[in-house]
């Protein structure tokens, strides 16, 4: 911990006070040096609730004292990717804690606010809003843009960590029958209590499980935690004209997973990336927080001061940070 200037307000961005950052594992990734974006020394985190301290000349829609999140991905909101209105593939992106200093801090810059900021509903705490703009926004989006799931649908999700956890919770929201992975037991607990109807250890061959317990495979599969394993696992947990949705991290060692592309072509499977949720599709995600369908704030397994994130971190590399999402309040 130590005293560092105040992130300078860009021209078209804000400076928030951080209200809440979550500690993710993609924080452990970019600790480890997994993240060319990262120079040191570095500030590092990416899943904030903040509220406006300063706002820029250039900025229409902001006025300090707004409560906001924002997505991990800060887009520039001109290039070809924007304009088409997929800010989440934005070509020259910005990430607080990658790109830029991030949220384990008490102010954070962002930048492009008229694109990126999104407004907190009344009522919404930040702690739980913390975790909205990365796991559970990713989650969100994979489950229903990518794995456009349906009632009845067998959802297998590999890994049961805070975006594990989310997607359990949104495809079980969605009428979804889930399988939930994880080689923790109280991962697997969490899991179930978020509506999952059958959990796996992730021992032995958890392809062949995932098929026995849904009588022919997945409809969706997802790889919730990012590694060889459960990515090839994941793939081979689908039935014939499957969809597999690659959210966790796939780095270091495990940059280039192979995966078995005979059974994609064979069994015709759908394969997609899912790289976070642009600002302008949260207010669907968020009117079903509203109503009650969906509550992230179960998915939080703890708080903590700023002074404990680095132990936290380093946690995460350890498995032993608990099941549910660790969240920072500075």
């Amino acid at each position: 911990m130590r005293d560092v200037p105040a992130p300078a307000c860009p021209d078209d961005g804000v400076v928030l006070r951080v209200t809440a950052t979550g500690v993710c594992r993609s924080d452990w990734h970019g600790w480890q040096g997994h993240d060319d974006d990262i120079s040191l020394p570095h500030v590092p985190g990416h899943e904030l609730a903040g509220v406006v301290a300063q706002v820029g000349p250039s900025v229409r829609s902001w006025a300090p004292g707004d409560h906001v999140t924002v997505p991990f991905v800060c887009a520039c909101g001109t290039c070809a990717a924007c304009l088409a209105g997929e800010q989440q593939v934005c070509e020259r992106q910005r990430q607080p804690g990658f790109t830029d200093d991030g949220s384990f801090a008490e102010l954070v810059a962002v930048y492009h606010a008229d694109v990126n900021l999104v407004r907190l509903p009344d009522g919404m705490s930040p702690v739980t809003a913390a975790g909205l703009g990365c796991r559970f926004a990713t989650a969100y989006r994979a489950v229903t843009v990518h794995g456009r799931v349906r009632p009845g649908d067998w959802v297998a999700v590999h890994g049961c960590g805070g975006v594990g956890l989310s997607a359990v919770m949104v495809a079980v929201a969605a009428g979804a029958r889930v399988v939930a992975v994880d080689v923790s037991p109280q991962a697997r607990d969490a899991a179930g209590s978020m509506g999952a109807e059958v959990v796996l250890d992730g021992t032995g061959d958890v392809a062949a499980q995932v098929h026995e317990v849904t009588g022919g495979g997945a409809a969706v599969s997802l790889d919730a935690l990012g590694s060889r394993a459960t990515a090839a696992a994941s793939v081979l947990s689908l039935r014939r004209r499957g969809r597999h949705v690659q959210v966790g991290l796939l780095l270091g060692g495990d940059t280039a997973p192979p995966l078995p592309m005979g059974r994609v072509i064979g069994w015709e499977l759908e394969v997609y990336g899912s790289h976070g949720m642009a600002a302008h599709e949260y207010p669907a995600m968020l009117a079903r927080i509203a109503s009650g369908e969906l509550d992230p704030s179960r998915l939080v397994g703890r708080t903590i001061g700023l002074d404990e994130a680095p132990a936290a971190l380093a946690a995460l590399g350890e498995g032993a940070g608990g099941p549910g999402m660790t969240v920072v309040v500075p």
